[in-house]
C-alpha cells in the first residue's frame, strides 16, 4: 500500500519548483503532520520553465488528476504517494506532472 502524503512531503514541478501544501486539513495527522487531501491547494514557487521564443511560463500549481481511492478524510480523498497530479502554468496549460521526492512511512491507504 502505498503511504499517504502529509503537509511535510517533498513535492516538486518537473523543473525543479517547489510545491507548498496548504491544507484545509485541521484534524487529521500522520506522523504528526497534517494529511495531504485532493481538495487543498498545491501552490509552485521557483519553477524556472521557459517556452523557447516565448514569455516565461513556469508552473504555478498542481492539479490532482488520480488520488487515493478508498481513504477519506473530511469528505475529501487522500493523497498517497501513487497519486497523479498535474503542475500547471498560470494559463491552466499542463507542464508534466508532480514529482513526488519524499513523504511518512508510517500510514498507508489505497
Amino acid at each position: 500500500m502505498p503511504a499517504l502524503l502529509t503537509t511535510a512531503s517533498v513535492l516538486m514541478c518537473p523543473h525543479g519548483g517547489t510545491v507548498q501544501i496548504i491544507s484545509s486539513n485541521t484534524r487529521v495527522t500522520a506522523g504528526g503532520d497534517y494529511l495531504a487531501l485532493s481538495s487543498d491547494t498545491f501552490m509552485i514557487a521557483g519553477c524556472p520553465f521557459v517556452l523557447p521564443s516565448t514569455q516565461p511560463s513556469p508552473c504555478m500549481q498542481v492539479q490532482w488528476v488520480q488520488t487515493a481511492q478508498e481513504c477519506q478524510t473530511m469528505g475529501n480523498f487522500n493523497l498517497t504517494e501513487a497519486s497523479v497530479g498535474l503542475c500547471l502554468a498560470a494559463t491552466q496549460a499542463p507542464q508534466g506532472t508532480v514529482l513526488i521526492n519524499s513523504t511518512q512511512p508510517r500510514v498507508a491507504g489505497q
